[in-house]
């Protein structure tokens, strides 16, 4: 199974996420699972790659249709939630980054 989202022909939209994490527990796991469910019924929702290392730097990228959708996303009650879950307990900081993808190419061998 890849791990790389599938996108449609650009253009298209991403959101990166940066986070560290604390080291508080506390439903991190079961929240990001969730999460990632809910996204892919959200419309314009496009797909998800994401990664953590050892020391609690994960990047996240999800991509989606349109600014519209990702503005729906943002506003999604659950996600506000986890929002505010990630910011009191989860995350030592973030960035996010919302970027208009205007070509792609992939690799493969």
């Amino acid at each position: 199974m890849s791990r790389f989202a599938k996108t449609p022909k650009p253009p298209y939209y991403a959101v990166i996420f940066t986070s560290e994490r604390t080291e508080a527990e506390q439903g991190y796991g079961q929240m990001a699972d969730k999460m990632v469910e809910l996204a892919f019924q959200q419309p314009g929702f496009l797909g998800v790659e994401s990664v953590r290392d050892g020391s609690g730097l994960g990047i996240t990228v999800s991509y989606w249709e349109s600014l519209e959708a990702i503005r729906n996303w943002k506003e999604n009650a659950a996600h506000k939630a986890a929002q505010e879950k990630g910011k009191s307990i989860w995350y030592k900081r973030f960035a996010l980054r919302v970027c208009k993808v205007e070509r792609d190419h992939f690799f493969e061998m």
